[in-house]
C-alpha cells in the first residue's frame, strides 16, 4: 500500500489560485471517479473547500496526481506546482488527521472543517471510490477529531469575534434560550453571530438593517424578524441582548435611547456588545446602570487569551494525532503480513502439489517407492530453500547484517 496526498490551501497560494483548483459540488462525483482511475486500488477521496484543496489516493503516484490535477483544471504546471505540499504514507495519515482536527485550519481548533471532512468522505463512497483501506483511514479520522475535542480545550475558548460575542452573553445570561435578542446589521459577522445564537437555542431574533431585503433575506434562515434601522427605538426595550456591527460612519445607538429603554424594562439588565469600527453604539451607554457594554477592543482581549490556550492545546492534539497515525500504519502493515503469509503458502502449496503429483504418476508407472519419497523429499527442499538461499547469499556478499540477521530469525536459525 502507498497512500499519497497532495494539497493546496491558504498557507501556499492565493485565493485567485484556490478558485482555479476547487471542484464544484455538482462535479465531484465524477472527478473523484475519474482521479480514482489512475490508481491501483481505485480508492480516491476529494477534500475541496475555500480554504484548501486536498487529493487523497491509495497507490497513487504522486506526479501522476499532479498532472490528472492540473490536466482537469487545465492548468500550467508552472502555476500550480510550486504551491502544492505532498504527503506519502504515515505523513498522508496525519496530515488529515490534523486537517480534521482542525490543526491545520485558517483559524485554530476551527470545528467546520470536520463536517466538510464528512462531507467528502461521504461524495466518495457515493461515487464508488472508497474500499477498506480508505475507509478505515477517514472513519479512524473522524475518531481522531472526536478524541482531540474530548481529551483537550482546543475548541473551548473562542477565538473569532462572533463566537466571543456569543461566548460572554452565555457567561451572563444563564440560558439564552430565554433571551430576546437585537441584532444590528445585516452583514457577514451578524450572520455569524446569529448562527452561533440560533445554534445555543436563541429563537427570538430581531435583525435591524438599514436596507429591510437584506435583513429580510438573512431573517429566512434563521427564523427572525427584519426591521428598519429607524424602528431600532421600538424593539429595544424587548432585547435582553443587543448585538451590532455595521459600516455606519455615526453611532446607531446613543445614551439617551438606550437609557430610555432600561426604563421601559424596569430596569432589567440590557447586554450590548459593539463590535463595529467605527463603534454602532456611544461610549457613554457604559455609564448607565443595568447596561453592560462590550466594544471590540474587549473581545479582541479574550480572543487573545482563547488564541494562546488554543495554542496549547494544540501541542497536545498534535501528539494525539502522531500517535494515532502510528496505529493506523500498524494496521496496514499487519494487512500487508497477512497478504504476504498467503502469497507464500500459496506458491509453497503449489510446489508441494506439483512435485506429489509427479511422484504419484511415477509410482503408478512401476517406480521404486522408497527412490521416489527420497526423490520427492529431497526436490521439495531443495524448491523450498532456494529463495532463502539466494536471498542470504546475497545478504553475504554486500556485507548486509541487518538483512542477514532477519533471514535467520525468519528461517529459525536464531532461535533465542
Amino acid at each position: 500500500m502507498s497512500l499519497v496526498a497532495i494539497g493546496i490551501n491558504h498557507k501556499t497560494a492565493t485565493v485567485d489560485l484556490r478558485e482555479k483548483v476547487a471542484f464544484a459540488p455538482d462535479k465531484i462525483h465524477d472527478a473523484m471517479r475519474s482521479l480514482a482511475s489512475r490508481t491501483k486500488t481505485g480508492e480516491a477521496v476529494i477534500i475541496s473547500t475555500c480554504n484548501r484543496t486536498e487529493l487523497y489516493c491509495n497507490t497513487g503516484e504522486e506526479a501522476d496526481v499532479i498532472a490528472w490535477l492540473e490536466e482537469y483544471h487545465q492548468l500550467n504546471h508552472e502555476d500550480v506546482e510550486p504551491c502544492l505540499y505532498r504527503y506519502a504514507g504515515q505523513e498522508v495519515v496525519q496530515h488529515l488527521m490534523r486537517v480534521s482536527a482542525g490543526l491545520d485550519s485558517l483559524i485554530l481548533g476551527e470545528p467546520q472543517i470536520l463536517g466538510q471532512v464528512k462531507q467528502s468522505f461521504v461524495k466518495a463512497k457515493e461515487a464508488g471510490t472508497v474500499a477498506v483501506t480508505m475507509d478505515r483511514l477517514f472513519q479512524n479520522t473522524f475518531s481522531v477529531a472526536k478524541k482531540v475535542r474530548t481529551e483537550t480545550e482546543i475548541g473551548a475558548a473562542a477565538v473569532s469575534v462572533a463566537f466571543a460575542a456569543v461566548s460572554m452573553a452565555k457567561h451572563i445570561f444563564s440560558a439564552l434560550s430565554a433571551t430576546k435578542v437585537l441584532l444590528v446589521g445585516a452583514g457577514e459577522t451578524i450572520e455569524l453571530v446569529a448562527r452561533h445564537l440560533k445554534d445555543n437555542g436563541v429563537d427570538s431574533m430581531v435583525v435591524a438593517n438599514r436596507t429591510i431585503s437584506r435583513a429580510e433575506a438573512m431573517c429566512d434562515e434563521f427564523g427572525a424578524t427584519a426591521i428598519t434601522l429607524e424602528q431600532i427605538p421600538d424593539y429595544l426595550p424587548k432585547a435582553d441582548i443587543v448585538i451590532s456591527s455595521t459600516a455606519s460612519p455615526l453611532p446607531i445607538l446613543g445614551k439617551g435611547m438606550v437609557e430610555k429603554a432600561l426604563k421601559q424594562r424596569r430596569h432589567q439588565p440590557m447586554l450590548l456588545v459593539d463590535i463595529a469600527v467605527p463603534r454602532d453604539i456611544e461610549a457613554e451607554v457604559g455609564e448607565l446602570d443595568d447596561a453592560f457594554l462590550y466594544t471590540v477592543d474587549d473581545l479582541q482581549s479574550i480572543i487573545e487569551q482563547n488564541m494562546a490556550s488554543r495554542r496549547e492545546a494544540a501541542e497536545k492534539a498534535e501528539l494525539i494525532a502522531e500517535e494515532e497515525s502510528h496505529l493506523f500504519m500498524e494496521w496496514v502493515r499487519s494487512l500487508e503480513s497477512v497478504d504476504s503469509i498467503r502469497e507464500y503458502r500459496t506458491a509453497s502449496m503449489a510446489i508441494k502439489d506439483e512435485l506429489v503429483e509427479r511422484a504419484i504418476n511415477k509410482l503408478a508407472q512401476g517406480g521404486d517407492s522408497e527412490k521416489l519419497i527420497l526423490e520427492l523429499a529431497n526436490k521439495l527442499t531443495n524448491k523450498l530453500i532456494h529463495a532463502p538461499t539466494q536471498a542470504l547469499t546475497a545478504a553475504s556478499r554486500q556485507g548486509d547484517l541487518n538483512s542477514i540477521g532477519q533471514l535467520r530469525t525468519a528461517l529459525g536459525l536464531d532461535k533465542d
